[in-house]
């Protein structure tokens, strides 16, 4: 029987996002792709992704173009689809078989914003949605109808459902051994002519940077780990001065993706919320000591410990004994807006990348002991590292920690994340001249910042949470590790 060819449109990735740019396709007009196989890599406001295949067949045309900027809603890419079942079995694992002789042919597992079939009647399964608790849920569909939970970030959209094939004994094929790259290094090497797969990886655990990318196009390497900066979450290359052609005395780049959401969000909450910020030196010494007896703990063993966590467990304490400070001011409910005090706290880890500006959160962190603690900070960090926050994990959040030190810089004036009511800042731990006792002694010394929202946080309250903070760093005893 005649192929029939369905279009796939740009799908809403949640959050309410209306666009991506197609970073680079993974397919090829003329290949065969089998339902979930990834077919191209897309940059959103909020993370790099890649999309699977909602159908099986053959790629019959590429509607758009790398690098373009892609509303939601417009097609993408068109497949040729088998009408006949039998002939979707020829390229199709037998797990995906049974999805589309359910599902009619061509058809398979449904992400959020990919539609349904024509032929088909049925209620599309949903994604696990993300709680403002930290939990999720899945709606299912007819009775007998299985849903399978798809990762819809990061770029592990589509391979969660290859490896519950593999586990069902379907044979998966193998990719070839991928450069380690952000999608703006791969977007930079497509433009410069440079192949990756040539290129002497200097970042962390072998990631090309775009120093490494930029070198190669001149005939050049560099030392590994030369352009590790902030911990190996941000390449330095990332704040370098843009390079142009020669007479050029200027640079443009469009503001896009996170960088655009960042500009949004930091303005409406700049001129829409009246921010306080006061700040505090706090000798944190004994904190320091805490962490070097921690390091030696076998309930601590393989994780990476830093002040961020002393600070993380006492912001989480000082918010219990004042909610107010874990809460948002909802302008829009009542005549004169409502008060929501979060009985969670979501804890926002402010985290510069490549992308921009991006607030992951722990979810639920207050239920969480110090170990677990550290375990879910330390997740949080290596995700930013590899490109694969997701929208889920940058929702939701109720209170943020920004940290300045990692830079050297003792403090500033914190924006406060939209919908959230306060923001801490931590500076660089140095060794100060402190009075203890009466007598000046050498004493590690950390800068912290609070910024509040004062149409419902007065100064009180706000300077309470700051000293508690401040309390529990300088006598970690007081509280239970």
């Amino acid at each position: 029987m005649a192929d029939q060819v369905r279009v796939f449109a740009m799908p809403d990735a949640g959050e309410g996002l209306t666009e991506g740019e197609i970073l680079k396709w993974l397919v090829a007009v003329g290949d065969t792709v089998v339902v979930n196989q990834p077919l191209c890599e897309v940059e959103t406001a909020k993370a790099a992704i890649e999309l699977p295949s909602p159908y099986a067949g053959v790629v019959a045309e590429l509607r758009a173009a790398e690098g373009q900027v892609v509303p939601v809603g417009d097609p993408i890419i068109a497949i040729a689809v088998a009408e006949s079942p039998v002939a979707a079995t020829v390229s199709t694992p037998p797990a995906a078989q049974a999805g589309l002789a359910a599902n009619g042919a061509g058809s398979g597992p449904v992400l959020v914003g990919y539609g349904v079939t024509e032929a088909s009647t049925r209620r599309r399964p949903r994604l696990p949605a993300a709680d403002p608790h930290g939990t999720m849920r899945v709606e299912a569909g007819p009775p007998g109808e299985a849903v399978k939970p798809v990762r819809h970030g990061g770029l592990e959209v589509g391979r969660a459902a290859e490896r519950a094939l593999a586990e069902q004994g379907a044979t998966v094929a193998e990719p070839a051994a991928r450069v380690r790259a952000k999608p703006l290094v791969r977007k930079l090497a497509r433009e410069l002519g440079v192949d990756l797969a040539a290129v002497a990886a200097s970042g962390p655990h072998g990631t090309v940077t775009r120093d490494d990318v930029r070198l190669a196009a001149e005939g050049l390497s560099v030392t590994p780990d030369v352009t590790a900066w902030l911990e190996g979450v941000v390449p330095a290359s990332s704040v370098a001065i843009a390079a142009g052609e020669p007479g050029e005395s200027e640079v443009r780049e469009p503001v896009r993706g996170v960088r655009r959401l960042m500009a949004e969000a930091m303005t409406a909450s700049a001129f829409s919320v009246p921010h306080v910020t006061e700040w505090v030196e706090v000798d944190v010494t004994r904190s320091i000591e805490l962490l070097e007896r921690m390091r030696r703990l076998p309930a601590y063993e393989g994780i990476r410990l830093s002040p961020l966590l002393l600070v993380a467990r006492a912001l989480i304490e000082a918010v219990r004994r004042t909610p107010i400070a874990n809460s948002f001011f909802d302008a829009e409910a009542g005549e004169a807006g409502e008060v929501v005090v979060r009985r969670h706290v979501n804890l926002g880890i402010a985290a510069a990348t490549p992308r921009g500006l991006v607030v992951p959160n722990v979810k639920g962190a207050q239920a969480l002991a110090l170990p677990d603690l550290a375990r879910a900070l330390n997740a949080l960090v290596e995700t930013a590292k590899a490109g694969r926050t997701t929208p889920a994990d940058m929702s939701g959040g109720t209170i943020t920690i920004t940290n300045v030190g990692v830079f050297g810089v003792d403090g500033g004036t914190p924006i406060i994340n939209p919908g959230e009511a306060a923001i801490l800042c931590m500076g660089a731990v140095r060794l100060k001249p402190w009075v203890v006792g009466g007598h000046v002694v050498p004493r590690q010394v950390m800068e912290l910042t609070l910024s509040f929202d004062h149409r419902h946080i007065d100064g009180a309250a706000g300077s309470i949470v700051l000293a508690d903070v401040a309390r529990l760093l300088e006598e970690p005893a007081l509280y239970s590790v």
